[in-house]
């Protein structure tokens, strides 16, 4: 399956939404959005994997990369997800410890201005 991204920003966050399956095939491309967001200033980031159908070890590999540049400059890394096999991946890793999880985008936005 292909990998499709869409990036849009809703102040103060870089949302870029994911769909497909990010795997060692797809992860390359996955990384080369969520590096070019980082070096463009994106220090909030949101990644969406509500469409995504598949998340391998090198999927994860790039969003713990990309957690540790975001916060090396204060940032943020928030993952938006419902998806009960996606959420238990983060679960068995510890990584639903490490992650902002939200179930929408408003859900998180909210939290925010709580």
């Amino acid at each position: 399956m292909e990998l499709s991204l869409t990036e849009r920003t809703a102040a103060p966050h870089h949302i870029i939404e994911v769909e497909g399956e990010i795997d060692v095939y797809t992860a390359p491309k996955f990384r080369e959005a969520v590096v070019a967001a980082i070096d463009a200033g994106h220090t909030r980031l949101v990644i969406d994997i509500e469409n995504v159908a598949f998340l391998d070890s090198t999927g994860l590999g790039v969003l713990v990369g990309a957690l540790k540049r975001v916060r090396a400059d204060g940032g943020s890394l928030d993952i938006i997800c419902t998806s009960d096999r996606l959420l238990r991946i983060f679960s068995i890793t510890g990584l639903d410890k490490v992650f902002g999880l939200h179930e929408s985008y408003e859900a998180l936005a909210g939290a925010d201005s709580a």
